[in-house]
């Protein structure tokens, strides 16, 4: 409870200021490059839907063309044929993404969490409300994003929220954190399904491949 409370937004800010920092010339680089290949501002802000389901500005580096419809990912056929080609780039090493350390420092997210979900997503959204899924912060990386990404049907991503948000702790975030960065370096985003078992009434689990970690003491 401690954890979840206090301790999780006290490292948020304790990390993503520092990075904002450190990142800044380079962020100013990418945002250039943008600029430079491509028309349209450098920046893609859109609503999303935070905790609660409450929206707020998200911030990304623009990785499509101007012509590319507002849907969600997965009901577009190709979608690469709307993303530029540095826009490629930043999509498969997560920088676009690296302008959500504003949101963090806002509030409007955490590092590790469900994705804020924009309202072409509705399916998800009203799942998530039922589940409890929209009870945390949204996140740059979570659960479902380890566990297959767009290649989830709407109901997994919800069940993969929804296991989250009851069961968030410091190890659970660590465990995410390191999967996150291995998907990174891997440019995929499938790994082997990483899951929080339920069906032990005595220890909250989480099972990475054949491998279970005990993640039952919480803060």
């Amino acid at each position: 409870m401690v954890y979840r409370k206090f301790v999780k937004r006290l490292l948020d800010l304790l990390l993503a200021i520092p990075m904002l920092i450190i990142l800044l010339i380079p962020l100013i680089i990418v945002g250039i490059i943008i600029k430079l290949t491509s028309e349209g501002p450098v920046l893609f802000i859109q609503e999303r839907y935070g905790r609660n389901s409450k929206p707020f500005a998200l911030y990304k580096f623009r990785s499509m063309t101007n012509e590319a419809p507002v849907k969600a990912n997965s009901d577009f056929k190709d979608i690469t044929s709307y993303v530029t080609p540095f826009g490629m780039f930043i999509r498969k090493t997560s920088v676009d993404e690296l302008p959500q350390l504003w949101n963090i420092i806002r509030g409007d997210m955490s590092f590790i969490g469900p994705r804020p979900l924009a309202k072409t997503d509705k399916k998800v959204l009203s799942l998530r409300k039922q589940n409890g899924g929209d009870q945390v912060l949204p996140g740059i990386s979570g659960l479902a994003q380890v566990n297959g990404r767009n290649n989830l049907s709407d109901e997994d991503k919800a069940a993969y929220d929804a296991k989250y948000a009851a069961h968030l702790s410091f190890r659970v975030d660590m465990l995410l954190t390191v999967e996150t960065f291995v998907s990174v370096l891997k440019r995929d985003g499938v790994f082997k399904e990483t899951v929080i078992d339920d069906n032990n009434s005595d220890k909250d689990m989480v099972r990475h491949g054949e491998e279970s970690i005990d993640v039952s003491s919480k803060g």
